[in-house]
């Protein structure tokens, strides 16, 4: 943080709050049952999370470059909601909205990578249904351990230092009026516009990180689904069509979950009343981290034989333990 903090060399002073107040879910009726909702996401969120990560470490049928990237998934999501669930509970619900400089900006960092990741991740099961499928024969050779942990390692790096440099901008940035954030986390757009002094570069960022991790993401799915449909167009049988399409199905899924409450979001704008577009924002932020596993665990037959193998072993264990 230090280098950002020196402004460029230049001996500036940069007027910073000793606190921000979150006061994005204050005031909305009857929010406390939207709490327990949370409360209820969270659980099923770590429990489900944790369960397809411990079949994929478990089984050793499950350690192929696919699985690799659905681990990182798994465990993109159980951080996700960790970082940001249990911070909003103690927000809202314990009514703590003072959060100190330092802490929201830690707060906004660890939120965005994870949410980041979580569209990077997708771009990497997407790589793979692509080499699948388009190229079969060469998928051993195309798709390695090698391969799938550096892609996966390179989108890491890029949120992280995306995240880096838009935070390093902020702590450029003078405090002099409002600190009341309108948002239910320390939301980075919310940030930028409560600055007093010129929050350009902070302003740029702002339209650069969606098209670079949300977008860009999107666009590269799209592209390669187009390639999977033109690659299944030419396929002899439908039969043989449909059995390969059903083999993306899940990541359909996934991109449809995380992808389509944005661009709704987004599309609509300002013609969504404000507590409902916190709400939404909210449930967009939770919701893929759950379901992720559940759609993982229903639509895919290796993760679910894994899972069954778990079960019957802790269920032998227990046996043997009571006799």
């Amino acid at each position: 943080m230090d280098f950002f903090n020196s402004a460029l060399g230049k001996n500036i002073t940069f007027l910073r709050p000793a606190f921000f107040i979150i006061s994005g879910f204050i005031g909305i009726p009857n929010i406390k049952y939207y709490y327990a909702f949370l409360v209820f996401v969270y659980i099923i969120s770590v429990l489900a999370n944790t369960a397809v990560m411990a079949a994929i470490y478990l089984d050793h049928n499950l350690r192929t470059p696919k699985y690799i990237a659905v681990f990182n998934l798994a465990l993109v999501d159980l951080l996700g909601n960790s970082a940001m669930v249990p911070k909003v509970l103690d927000i809202f619900l314990f009514n703590h909205p003072h959060i100190s400089y330092n802490d929201c900006l830690t707060f906004l960092f660890f939120c965005y990578v994870f949410l980041s990741m979580q569209a990077l991740n997708l771009v990497a099961l997407s790589y793979d249904r692509v080499m699948a499928i388009v190229y079969p024969l060469h998928y051993q050779l195309k798709v390695t351990h090698k391969l799938m942990f550096s892609l996966i390692a390179s989108f890491w790096v890029s949120a992280i230092t995306f995240i880096l440099i838009a935070i390093g901008l902020l702590t450029r940035l003078s405090f002099c009026e409002s600190v009341v954030i309108k948002s239910y986390f320390c939301d980075h757009g919310q940030m930028y516009r409560l600055a007093c002094n010129d929050y350009t570069p902070s302003y740029v960022i702002a339209k650069i990180l969606p098209a670079l991790i949300l977008w860009l993401p999107l666009t590269i799915v799209l592209l390669s689904y187009l390639c999977i449909c033109y690659a299944l167009a030419k396929v002899a049988t439908v039969r043989e069509r449909m059995k390969g399409f059903k083999t993306c199905t899940a990541h359909l899924s996934l991109v449809a979950i995380y992808f389509l409450p944005i661009l709704i979001t987004f599309t609509l704008g300002a013609n969504i009343e404000p507590n409902a577009r916190i709400i939404n924002l909210s449930l967009t932020s939770v919701f893929p981290p759950m379901l992720n596993p559940i759609i993982y665990v229903l639509q895919t037959r290796e993760i679910k034989e894994s899972l069954r193998k778990l079960l019957r072993i802790i269920k032998r264990y227990k046996i043997r333990k009571v006799k």
